[in-house]
């Protein structure tokens, strides 16, 4: 297998939203996996797929300007306004796309955690006895993620063991096409001055292992413009916004 990791891009909220779910959906080449970095066009905040828009609503900031969205995949607020946010597309078929969400979650945190350190971060993964929970599924229904994102560490999130903050936590999607991961760092949680360009090189390689593909810098994927748009254009709307 091959990791293609795609260059970075910058976009609104329902951009990223839109492109995430796309290179799970149409990627042209199907058996590869893929993994980026982006960043944010204005401050941003997004959601789980299944939560109350009215509860999310009452969490923001009551001042300023932010885009907001509705995630296609699962798991609590999240704010973007200072995080390193990835997306991880793991095709159908593969052995981790095939295990149960606490598995794929462990996983991939455990690359972040590995690259963090290398780069001199204290991380760790949060253990059940930590988290006070026994839960095993932290996919798109799991009552632990429907909450605010980085309030509390569940199990196998990212956290910083010399203070117990969380660094990283991230939400998923299966269907048939395979495994959507997407994930959030909190940069001030995150100890000492590191390099995040390191970092995202660091993960990459472990994740190329964790995954047995060879890691492969790729072009930009030619998707059909016109479903972007039109995608973008629906993750944007009030429809979808305020859909529960």
């Amino acid at each position: 297998m091959i990791l293609h990791l795609l260059p970075a891009r910058t976009g609104g909220a329902a951009e990223n939203m839109a492109v995430d779910f796309l290179l799970l959906q149409r990627y042209p080449e199907a058996a590869a996996a893929r993994f980026r970095h982006y960043g944010w066009r204005v401050p941003a905040f997004t959601f789980g797929y299944s939560q109350k828009i009215a509860f999310v609503r009452a969490q923001l900031p009551s001042t300023g300007a932010f885009d907001l969205c509705r995630r296609p995949s699962g798991g609590g607020l999240v704010d973007h306004r200072q995080d390193w946010t990835y997306t991880l597309v793991i095709p159908r078929g593969h052995p981790l796309e095939a295990e149960r969400a606490a598995q794929s979650y462990r996983v991939v945190h455990a690359c972040l955690a590995d690259a963090l350190r290398a780069q001199g971060a204290a991380a760790e993964l949060q253990s059940p006895a930590e988290s006070g929970s026994s839960s095993t599924g932290l996919g798109a229904d799991s009552p632990l993620l429907q909450g605010i994102c980085f309030q509390r560490a569940e199990v196998h999130d990212v956290v910083n063991p010399e203070n117990g903050e969380k660094i990283a936590g991230a939400a998923q999607k299966r269907n048939k096409r395979g495994l959507l991961f997407q994930g959030s760092v909190r940069r001030p949680a995150v100890s000492g001055s590191p390099d995040w360009d390191k970092i995202g090189d660091e993960f990459a390689a472990r994740l190329a292992a964790a995954l047995g593909a060879a890691p492969t810098p790729a072009p930009w994927p030619d998707l059909n413009e016109e479903e972007v748009g039109g995608l973008t254009e629906k993750y944007g709307s009030p429809e979808w916004m305020e859909a529960r």
